[in-house]
């Protein structure tokens, strides 16, 4: 009897812990129709008849629960293997969002306070400098001092002035010029550290909390991850976040043994119709075998799965299978307007709609409800590489789709691409 009393006890306690894991189960059972998703299947292969796309995977969760997770297309093309469900991608700008929990963490036990300057902890941005001007012909330029100094807050939420280099002509003249043009992924040289100090050294595009610009802040942020908590970024995100959730597959690094499932970066030419691969070493990231580097903004790679367990989390308020991660309370704050509470004008913040950002993540706002399916509070992002992911708390919906081509054509793809998954909910 005790026997069958403890095996009893063990089978549901078997059954609790999975049923707090992502599992597949049917659409209706989580309220979305099968019928409609199954338009996900012809957009597809549209956008495969044309040539325009090379395919991946997509994973669509509602309450809790996969309700569509299907791969599409061929990695290789010459061979015609498929794509895999434990494909492994570069997220680029998706790992702003690891970095940015690794962050709140810290803030969780005390180790700064949002407001404090960043350069309490890199005193390399104690003489942070805005561009005035650029003398086009020699790139030579003149700058001003800062009104105010650099936040974590404004490190958090890109407005601190920082810049990429493509989001200025100015800048990336600059940037060029002093060999800082191509941080942000992987680095076969410097260590972390070297980078940021390079980036500190870079004027601003605008003074701190003017604005909205998208930048180096998030490696910046890495850094100082490794500052405040004495390890390197990849050992903090995966002793922190990566393993207790479960996300086997995810890391800036990847082992040899898995550098087989590393899909390749395609290209299109349009001209041709035709999709060919990235030859370019910088496309080739993950470097193996680095422990001084880590790009905090976009050097990390995920499976499909491994990132809809990092956006389960978030949607559950800090937690995933019994795992805290962050409280209640920290996940709450991270998905408000900062940019409203900061007084940036919705003409300055992240697009002409006026989407906003929380803490390390962007926010879509009732002012732009309108804009797309997407309820307000709905967290998103998306990598360089054509990754992207959404949250939608309303809607209790997790969604992620990953496939590699730089650059791309077809971003209209993605908004079809939503309005069939809304277009589900029942």
């Amino acid at each position: 009897m005790k026997r069958i009393l403890l095996l009893y006890c063990l089978s549901f306690a078997f059954l609790i812990v999975n049923a707090q894991q992502l599992q597949e189960a049917s659409p209706e059972s989580v309220g979305l129709s099968s019928k409609q998703l199954a338009h996900i299947d012809g957009l597809c292969q549209e956008y495969l008849d044309n040539n325009w796309l090379p395919g991946g995977t997509i994973l669509v969760a509602r309450k809790g629960k996969i309700a569509y997770f299907k791969t599409w297309g061929n990695r290789d093309t010459k061979s015609n293997t498929p794509y895999q469900k434990d494909d492994i991608f570069r997220l680029a700008s998706m790992t702003k969002a690891f970095t940015s929990v690794a962050m709140l963490q810290l803030l969780e036990q005390g180790k700064y306070r949002l407001d404090e300057p960043v350069s309490m902890y890199i005193p390399a941005f104690a003489e942070s400098k805005v561009l005035l001007k650029l003398n086009a012909a020699d790139t030579t330029y003149t700058t001003i001092p800062v009104k105010n100094p650099i936040t974590i807050r404004h490190l958090m939420t890109h407005t601190s002035g920082l810049s990429y280099a493509f989001m200025d002509a100015r800048i990336k003249a600059i940037y060029e010029k002093n060999g800082a043009a191509n941080f942000g992924l992987s680095h076969e040289t410097i260590t972390t550290a070297e980078m940021v100090q390079r980036i500190a050294e870079q004027p601003l595009l605008h003074h701190p909390g003017e604005r909205w610009t998208y930048g180096y802040n998030t490696d910046v942020l890495g850094y100082l991850v490794e500052v405040l908590s004495g390890q390197t970024l990849g050992v903090y995100c995966k002793e922190h976040i990566f393993g207790p959730l479960g996300m086997k597959d995810t890391g800036f690094y990847l082992p040899k043994e898995k550098t087989p499932r590393l899909v390749p970066v395609y290209y299109d030419v349009p001209e041709k119709k035709q999709l060919l691969v990235h030859t370019d070493p910088i496309y080739n990231y993950p470097f193996l075998g680095r422990d001084d580097h880590f790009a905090g903004g976009g050097g990390a790679s995920s499976t499909t799965l491994d990132y809809a367990i990092f956006c389960q989390m978030l949607l559950n308020g800090g937690t995933y299978n019994g795992k805290r991660i962050l409280s209640k309370k920290t996940t709450d704050l991270l998905a408000t307007d900062q940019l409203a509470y900061m007084g940036i004008e919705p003409t300055k913040r992240v697009d002409e709609f006026g989407t906003s950002y929380g803490l390390g993540i962007s926010l879509k706002t009732e002012r732009n409800e309108a804009q797309t399916l997407n309820s307000a509070g709905t967290l998103a992002w998306g990598g360089i590489f054509n990754t992207k992911y959404w949250i939608n708390p309303k809607e209790e919906l997790v969604f992620v789709g990953m496939t590699q081509i730089l650059p791309d054509y077809h971003p209209e793809f993605w908004e079809k691409l939503y309005n069939i998954i809304y277009a589900a909910v029942e």
